[in-house]
């Protein structure tokens, strides 16, 4: 208990820290790589308070110089602040557009490209899709968790459309990661997390060409997050859920 209240305490002072003088720096500097870079920082030492024993396998994977499409399967609120900051370099983030209407957060979040999602509205998402393409276009990675929301039971749920139409417009490759342990550490609708390992591992990347179509990269990419997750934690779902 006390852990995660550290933890939750951390993670608002950091934000409210970052806002005061990253959104006045990012606007005078026309750059947000220094608002990005402390931010993510400050996510992952949460998480650490809360008690995640972090390994990461597979950086060999991730080519300097080349961005990418990074996929991961989604089970517990500590997968973003784990995931994202030990991306190489600066990755854009697929985020729910509510989230966008928090003070200060919101605004951080737009300096920093990051890209809001409506999963209720189609048109909506389209968008989303396309001002995706323009960040990777600029050279940053993107992040994306393609089930969507969090598994409740640690299964792979099916995974949506949207983030593959992505891969096909913008030609750039996906490596998908797998996030092993957070689901026991934090899972949904848990207020106490528990202490515990986290490993991250990332796959070899995968391309559209290579694939050949959208069926075959989500079928690909899928396989791959699932090989380094337990038995049970794998999915016989079929995705070919169409929003985002």
């Amino acid at each position: 208990m006390i852990r995660t209240i550290l933890m939750l305490v951390w993670w608002a002072f950091w934000t409210l820290l970052n806002a005061l003088w990253g959104i006045p720096w990012t606007l005078l500097s026309s750059n947000a790589d220094a608002l990005f870079r402390v931010a993510v920082w400050g996510a992952l030492v949460g998480a650490k308070i809360g008690g995640a024993r972090i390994e990461v396998r597979g950086r060999e994977n991730i080519q300097p110089g080349q961005n990418y499409i990074f996929m991961s399967n989604h089970v517990s609120n500590l997968d973003p602040p784990i995931v994202i900051p030990l991306i190489p370099g600066r990755t854009s983030v697929l985020v729910k557009s509510e989230l966008f209407r928090i003070p200060l957060l919101g605004t951080a979040m737009k300096l920093a490209s990051l890209v809001p999602v409506d999963r209720t509205n189609r048109d909506a998402a389209i968008a989303s899709i396309r001002e995706a393409t323009t960040v990777l276009k600029a050279g940053l990675h993107m992040t994306v968790f393609p089930e969507g929301t969090r598994s409740s039971d640690g299964r792979m749920r099916a995974m949506k459309k949207g983030p593959f139409y992505l891969a096909e417009e913008s030609g750039v490759p996906v490596i998908p990661v797998t996030i092993r342990g957070s689901f026991e550490l934090w899972p949904k609708h848990r207020f106490v997390m528990h202490s515990g390992p986290v490993v991250l591992t990332y796959h070899p990347p995968i391309s559209y060409a290579q694939a050949g179509s959208r069926e075959a990269l989500m079928s690909a990419v899928k396989t791959s997050i699932e090989s380094a997750l337990p038995e049970e934690q794998r999915s016989g779902a079929v995705a070919t859920e169409e929003d985002l």
